[in-house]
């Protein structure tokens, strides 16, 4: 069983990687900590926890993280994921209480008391973990791997060669590409592939559960946004799930280890990751980068991963 800890700012992609890592018999789900990206973070923060109450899961402690970028000023998503950050579902208000320490020390109290390197999977932007490694250099060595969704190689979503996540914090990101802990890169490349097409969101309303009801509301909203780009998709790209499809089966992904380096500094690419593919710069590969998935057994997970609610007990 793998152990983590997520870093989201749900976010309706964010919020089906929360449900599948608390549904999955494979996944140990130790802390939920939340960044500002998708929406502000008191948002962020709540979408985290009505998720967690949907699930009936009052038990996983969950912090909010830091309230801008590092350097920046911070950038939102409203336009993809509405005002609350989860606009389309009608979702529980939280039903337990916020740990009252900062998102870092949730994550130092996690990797101290477990006896083994646990995994953290960021798929918001970089912050809380850039400021954990600056805080807490000594517990490097108790993180396992970290899974991260963001950057892209030639591609972007909100700049033409920028992602979101990797816009926002730049600087964050590069602390946390230097760091030297085993890193798996899912960037918009492997992340564009993973759609769900309208048969799989039928499967997924047809399991008639306050769970499956929520995410189909979820991404009818989600999927709108999508059709007012100019990338035509042929379903919903769901990015930040395929981490948890990742640790789930890492056999329906495939992909390369490389260099890659973050851009902080360009006029027009700040945030761009630089991913040496052909290995042109001869930089020490510090990243393991997916670049394709089966989409029909990543469907076939995320149905058959959401439908475990209906079974719990």
């Amino acid at each position: 069983m793998e152990k983590i800890i997520l870093d989201c700012d749900p976010g309706h992609d964010d919020a089906i990687a929360l449900m599948m890592a608390v549904l999955s018999p494979t996944i140990d789900l130790k802390a939920v900590t939340t960044s500002a990206g998708n929406q502000l973070p008191s948002r962020t923060l709540n979408n985290a926890m009505r998720i967690l109450t949907l699930l009936g899961e009052k038990d996983i402690p969950v912090a909010s993280g830091n309230r801008k970028p590092l350097m920046r000023e911070l950038k939102t998503g409203v336009t993809m994921h509405g005002v609350s950050g989860l606009d389309g579902a009608d979702l529980p208000q939280p039903d337990f209480p916020v740990q009252t320490i900062p998102a870092i020390e949730l994550i130092a109290a996690v990797l101290r008391r477990e006896p083994e390197p646990v995994t953290i999977v960021v798929t918001g932007p970089c912050t809380n973990i850039a400021l954990f490694l600056s805080i807490h250099p000594e517990l490097k060595k108790s993180i396992k791997k970290l899974v991260v969704l963001g950057g892209g190689m030639g591609i972007g979503n909100w700049q033409p060669t920028t992602e979101f996540n990797m816009l926002v914090d730049p600087e964050a990101a590069k602390i946390v590409f230097d760091a030297g802990i085993p890193l798996v890169l899912l960037p918009l490349n492997v992340a564009y592939k993973a759609e769900l097409l309208k048969q799989d969101l039928r499967k997924i309303k047809s399991l008639r559960t306050s769970v499956s009801e929520a995410v189909s509301s979820l991404l009818n909203f989600y999927g709108l946004q999508f059709n007012h780009g100019n990338r035509h998709f042929n379903g919903v790209p769901i990015y930040d799930p395929c981490t948890i499809a990742w640790l789930i089966a890492p056999e329906i992904f495939s992909g390369k280890e490389c260099n890659v380096e973050v851009e902080t500094k360009g006029e027009l690419t700040a945030g761009e990751t630089i991913i040496d593919y052909y290995e042109l710069t001869k930089r020490k590969k510090n990243a393991y980068v997916l670049f394709d998935i089966d989409r029909e057994k990543f469907a076939e997970l995320v149905f058959s991963t959401l439908k475990l609610f209906s079974q719990k007990g």
